[in-house]
């Protein structure tokens, strides 16, 4: 197994992430950068579709504004990396974007099944080395109309892992 190069301390347990930063170096590089910042601190999981995936990074969910969930981001946005043979399966890590080329920036989500119809338009970065029986509890969670989990799912810290 894999050691994990960062681990996502949340409310419900630990989440180890290893990232691919050989190659995918611009989307791995760009996760490890914001946790080391912090900026992951106290971000929800806002979107949870059981058999789908589960979903995190957005600012927004830091306050209250339930209706703005979904919608932030660092500011900036990222190169897609589609072409580096890594694919949206099970366990893997991957960037959220808004449908538009070139339009990641902070959100990921943790694929739970093989969806690798979502190659090609989300980027992969890693995948979870330990804690997905983590991951698989956060997907039973009870959810609203817009997939947002009745119980906030906190990611309360990053811990970078040195190797």
């Amino acid at each position: 197994m894999a050691k994990a190069d960062v681990i996502l301390k949340t409310n419900k347990g630990d989440i180890g992430i290893a990232l691919a930063m050989d190659t995918a170096p611009i989307s791995a590089g760009n996760f490890l950068k914001l946790a080391s910042d912090g900026f992951y601190t106290g971000v929800k999981f806002h979107r949870v579709i059981s058999g789908f995936m589960i979903q995190a990074g957005d600012p927004n969910t830091k306050g209250d504004t339930v209706a703005s969930y979904g919608t932030g981001g660092p500011g900036y946005t990222i190169a897609d990396e589609f072409t580096n043979g890594l694919t949206n399966d099970r366990g893997t890590i991957a960037m959220a974007n808004t449908g538009a080329p070139h339009s990641s920036g902070s959100q990921f989500f943790i694929n739970l099944v093989d969806n690798t119809p979502l190659n090609g338009g989300y980027s992969v970065f890693g995948n979870v080395v330990s804690g997905m029986d983590v991951v698989d509890a956060i997907a039973t969670i009870r959810t609203n109309a817009n997939n947002l989990p009745d119980e906030p799912i906190v990611i309360e810290a990053v811990e970078i892992v040195q190797k």
